[in-house]
């Protein structure tokens, strides 16, 4: 069977990539628009309608008005937007995100990709959580360091464009009150508000968020080994996800870690540095693989029903 695909966005920089990627797929027949079209609504219906999945690479406001569009009950819209990501009815596009989500996406006609930071962190807390090891309640904080591109379009060509004032790393997000952290919460099961502080630096992709914990906060006898062996019971068997054995020096590079390492795949590492009292939780991925494009193909690849890593 050839699956019909729109993307709806197409321009954007997640859009670019999932049609470079689908193009390469004989099983997917790519929709398009005639580009003095793209803002014409009857023909962007005409097409989301049309297609078996949809993809929406759009603004959130947009993607909400396309989302409206589809009244198609056969095509599901995968939305790579924040719009819908704590939305009721819509299926949260990670299926590592615990057993049972791949049977979810497989149904839903309605998907919501993460956000790269998102998908960082819950790889990282979810298992914990849900082992009880993290008390749901407990005060996180978060630093993620990620590359320009997530930023789109102008900050590409901000950063492409040269300048000393983008030279160095750049925190953002400082009123607290990051688009991801909705996401972040819901779907981990925290209920307190993580202090979250994102750092833009002077490189194009790539992507890793740190989460510091203190063994005194969390379950009684939890040390990095007994973290360590969630995650990898977690994560067993899973192709995209990979558990680095703890506090390994090889994932070190003369004692620094590489935000890069996972660039042009649709993998994310995930790491446990620990002592006897504290320990720092890395996960790291291609924010525009893992943790946009690639994940939207991936959940398209289980909804239909088709190898999970095909075209990734």
């Amino acid at each position: 069977m050839v699956a019909k695909v729109f993307v709806d966005g197409q321009e954007g920089t997640t859009g670019l990539r999932i049609n470079e990627v689908l193009a390469q797929r004989r099983d997917v027949e790519v929709l398009r628009i005639a580009p003095e079209l793209r803002k014409d609504q009857a023909e962007r219906a005409r097409l989301l309608n049309a297609a078996d999945v949809a993809f929406l690479c759009l603004p959130d406001a947009a993607a909400k008005e396309s989302a409206a569009l589809v009244t198609n009950p056969g095509t599901c819209v995968i939305d790579a937007s924040t719009a819908h990501r704590t939305a009721a009815g819509w299926a949260f596009g990670l299926p590592e995100l615990a057993p049972g989500q791949r049977d979810a996406l497989r149904r839903a006609r309605r998907i919501a990709n993460p956000g790269c930071h998102a998908s960082a962190f819950i790889l990282l807390l979810r298992p914990l959580v849900d082992a009880g090891l993290v008390p749901r309640e407990l005060a996180l904080s978060a630093t993620s360091i990620t590359g320009y591109s997530g930023g789109g379009k102008k900050m590409i060509a901000d950063y492409e464009a040269g300048g000393s004032k983008l030279a160095s790393p750049r925190p953002y997000a400082l009123t607290l009150a990051h688009k991801h952290i909705p996401e972040m919460m819901a779907h981990t099961g925290v209920t307190t508000k993580p202090v979250f502080v994102p750092v833009v630096g002077n490189f194009y992709k790539g992507l890793a968020v740190m989460v510091p914990l203190h063994f005194g906060q969390l379950a009684a006898g939890t040390t990095g080994s007994t973290l360590q062996r969630v995650l990898e019971d977690r994560y067993a068997g899973e192709r995209f996800i990979r558990v680095l054995p703890m506090s390994d020096p090889a994932a070190l590079d003369d004692g620094f870690f590489d935000v890069q390492a996972c660039n042009d795949t649709n993998r994310a590492d995930v790491c446990v540095f620990a002592s006897e009292t504290q320990a720092v939780l890395i996960c790291r991925l291609d924010n525009l693989g893992k943790g946009a494009s690639g994940a939207a193909v991936q959940s398209m690849n289980v909804h239909l029903g088709v190898d999970e890593g095909r075209g990734l």
